[in-house]
């Protein structure tokens, strides 16, 4: 059942990585550190080899900053701002809409090396550099819409209003599964605002970051941007700690794991900086007795297994009515034992592998541990091996049926595991999905328009991301991305998340005569 379709033979995929590297001019033993328009020759003993999970076969090597490097990109990105926020916001957004141009010139290029180094579908590669350019389109016209209010006094003849200045410099810790999406959505709308960015890209895939920086350079230099707007800086989690810990980086964006988030949030906050996190993700899907079974069936096994269960989004948990319950895990075994896995470079395969082999001993953890909490595996949970697996990263989805109170269910496991369980009552069915330290997103499959209203009222969802008839995953950029509790309460991409990246200040104006005091106080000399 699992015979990998191999219709891309992995000699021709090195290959073509290789071109790609090479049209792009990259060195990535060299080039780990960028200010936008040079490249830092990068001088530390620490390095990382390049994996990928697709074959097993090494790309590449990346020379880790040192405390050096690290001083010459901030220093350049602290003198960048203050040239870059003296340029217009539009005159920004024109240099974000040339980035969006370079990026459609390079989208087949790019999103062939992000699918190949972290194991995504080629389609989710392609997908991923869309959503640069769709931000990249998204920030032009917010460069024209930075807007303010006006408010209307207590006192006679005054003014109020209220308006955005950029904040400085800000750090942009992004994780493994979106390698370059997420820099995106933060670094084009910290850019219009007036903000240059120091990005620092998931050890564990670099060469991704590389490559983004390398195809942007050309139009830094043409439009004469100042170096250091936009940088780049390899390292391991010592890296983020230092930004995080660093006094001149006013804000610091991080997506990844909770734990992660935790040390960003405390050490930002020790130093009374901002922060934006986007972590863990715990989804939950219910499923009531008046939902189309096709619809949601779909989106459950595309939120399941899709990236192989490694997005924040993924769906991890189903809530299903009992009185259908029987009915739906059998339609979703017999989906599941249809899915090709494989190389994530054949459009033909469903499933790649985990991007490592921590992420897959994470994946055997948690069977065997929340089956030792009394859960039933129902299916997958195997291993592969043999011809095409040969990465040791391939491994069979699993269906599991659990209670929501488990240990194991309570946390996130970055891997394909879908944890199924039964409700009677709606809200019940809510209780249980709110029920778990994460809150990032949520979705119901009914026809039932009272359900789906009071699953959307503020006694339903507590997540960020509330959904009605289509899965957990796949949001787009128009609306703000981000979730509560320990998902971290930041918000990123749209509606008016630009307003993370600026700094509020209230005006009053007074074009009297005389000096009125507020609520009436009095004070004569």
């Amino acid at each position: 059942m699992y015979i990998p379709n191999q219709s891309i033979t992995m000699s021709k995929m090195n290959k073509e990585i290789k071109r790609i590297l090479e049209e792009l001019q990259i060195n990535p033993i060299n080039e780990s550190v960028c200010t936008g328009t040079n490249w830092i020759k990068a001088v530390g003993s620490k390095s990382k080899v390049c994996i990928s999970p697709v074959d097993g076969e090494k790309i590449a090597e990346v020379i880790y900053a040192t405390d050096t490097e690290y001083e010459a990109v901030i220093k350049r990105t602290l003198d960048a701002y203050e040239h870059w926020r003296q340029k217009p916001a539009p005159a920004r957004g024109e240099i974000v809409r040339q980035i969006g141009q370079k990026l459609r010139e390079y989208k087949t290029d790019l999103g062939t090396l992000v699918s190949y180094e972290m194991g995504k579908s080629l389609q989710e590669g392609f997908g991923e550099v869309q959503e640069m350019i769709d931000i990249c389109d998204f920030a032009v016209g917010l460069s024209r819409q930075l807007y303010g209010l006006s408010m209307h006094s207590e006192r006679p003849n005054h003014r109020m209003l209220e308006q955005w200045h950029p904040i400085g410099p800000v750090a942009i810790i992004s994780a493994f599964n979106f390698p370059v999406a997420v820099w995106s959505w933060n670094a084009m709308i910290a850019a219009v605002c007036g903000n240059t960015t120091v990005w620092k890209p998931s050890e564990k895939a670099p060469l991704s970051a590389i490559a983004t920086m390398q195809i942007i350079k050309s139009v830094l230099i043409e439009n004469q941007v100042p170096e250091g707007v936009f940088t780049l800086i390899n390292g391991d989690h010592t890296m983020g700690a230092k930004l995080s810990h660093d006094k001149r980086i006013p804000l610091v964006s991080a997506t990844g794991s909770t734990r992660m988030g935790t040390h960003v949030a405390t050490a930002v906050a020790s130093r009374f900086g901002k922060s934006l996190l986007e972590l863990g993700g715990n989804n939950a899907i219910i499923i009531s007795k008046d939902a189309n079974l096709e619809l949601a069936l779909r989106a459950v096994v595309f939120g399941a297994v899709g990236t192989a269960g490694q997005r924040c989004t993924t769906t991890r948990r189903i809530i299903v009515h009992k009185d259908i319950y029987d009915t739906f895990i059998s339609q979703l075994k017999t989906a599941y034992s249809q899915l090709k896995i494989g190389n994530p470079l054949n459009s033909k395969n469903h499933v790649g592998p985990l991007r490592d082999h921590s992420a897959l001993h994470d994946f055997v953890r948690a069977l065997i541990e929340v089956q030792a909490e009394g859960a039933k595996l129902i299916f997958g949970g195997e291993v592969l091996t043999g011809k095409g697996y040969e990465s040791g990263c391939y491994v069979v989805p699993a269906i599991v049926e659990a209670s929501n109170h488990y240990k194991t269910v309570q946390k996130e496991t970055f891997a394909p595991i879908l944890y199924c369980m039964q409700y009677q009552q709606l809200e019940e069915a809510i209780a249980m999905q709110n029920d778990v330290p994460q809150g990032l997103s949520s979705a119901i499959f009914t026809n039932n328009l009272l359900e789906s209203e009071y699953f959307l009222s503020n006694s339903g969802s507590d997540c960020g991301i509330a959904n009605v008839n289509i899965g957990t995953s796949g949001a787009e950029i128009g609306g703000a991305f981000g979730g509560e509790k320990e998902t971290g309460g930041g918000r990123e991409s749209g509606s008016d998340a630009w307003k993370t990246y600026m700094r509020r200040q209230t005006v009053t104006i007074n074009y009297g005569k005389s000096l009125p005091l507020a609520q009436g106080i009095e004070f004569n000399l």
